[in-house]
């Protein structure tokens, strides 16, 4: 399928690993031009050079802090010097630390709201008025299957995250009829990072194996396997399609069936 965004510019948040840079890289092999964020300079950069040498597309690398409203405000500012314009905005952050409601203090709550809500209304809030200005724009956001299912011990993540979904619905319905797009993506298990580092934390709690915590959650899953980020990246770069333009104010699970409601 052509999917129709050669040469559109695409920014992608939190995009030096997993979820992020699977994201950026599928974009970048249909021709996008890419803007990647992260903390991490190091592997920021060298995920930017693995995806331009693999794709030829021209990849910047901008070290931002999603939870740092002036990292953020730089990261725009470093893609509009790059490309002139942002067409696809893929909002993503790291996620809260895990917890039950009484280990979480004030702070903990308000680190979340920064990093998982602020940082996508503030990235959309950048792009929205050229998007509206040339009546074309993609905004994406990586969230998770707790959206739609909580899960256990991710209080701070169930809740934060929900707050981007009814957001991303709300201004969905607002720039529809600008040609703009607002959807979510709800990744369940995947191998990445973070799920080996909530697993590694619940193996410790409850003095097992991490193997044997990772077997016992693909139970949940009908697939019967950990499912791969290329896997959510193709649901991006589909989202962020010309076919794609009259699916808006959606949140999509890739999941592998573990997500038990009817909608």
């Amino acid at each position: 399928m052509e999917l129709g965004i050669q040469g559109k510019v695409a920014l992608v948040a939190a995009a030096s690993k997993g979820l992020g840079k699977a994201a950026a890289w599928a974009l970048a092999r249909e021709g996008a031009q890419v803007v990647i964020a992260a903390r991490g300079e190091a592997a920021l950069r060298q995920a930017a050079a693995e995806i331009a040498d693999d794709t030829g597309a021209r990849v910047v690398a901008v070290p931002a802090d999603m939870s740092v409203a002036a990292d953020i405000e730089a990261l725009f500012r470093a893609a509009c010097d790059a490309f002139g314009r942002v067409d696809i905005l893929v909002n993503n952050a790291g996620g809260p630390r895990p917890g039950v409601f009484t280990d979480m203090s004030d702070d903990d709550w308000l680190q979340a709201v920064e990093l998982n809500l602020l940082s996508a209304v503030r990235l959309t809030r950048l792009a929205l008025p050229g998007m509206r200005a040339r009546r074309w724009g993609r905004i994406i956001n990586i969230t998770s299957l707790s959206v739609k299912q909580p899960i256990p011990n991710l209080i701070l993540s169930n809740a934060v995250r929900a707050g981007v979904v009814a957001m991303a619905k709300t201004l969905a319905d607002q720039v529809a009829a600008e040609g703009i797009t607002v959807n979510n993506v709800c990744p369940g298990y995947m191998l990445t990072d973070r799920v080996r580092q909530l697993s590694q934390a619940q193996a410790e709690a409850e003095g097992r194996p991490m193997e044997e915590v990772l077997r016992r959650s693909l139970a949940d899953i009908p697939a019967g396997r950990i499912g791969q980020p290329e896997e959510l990246a193709a649901l991006i770069a589909f989202l962020a399609s010309e076919p794609a333009a009259y699916l808006t104010g959606a949140t999509i699970q890739v999941d592998g069936g573990r997500y038990r409601g009817l909608m």
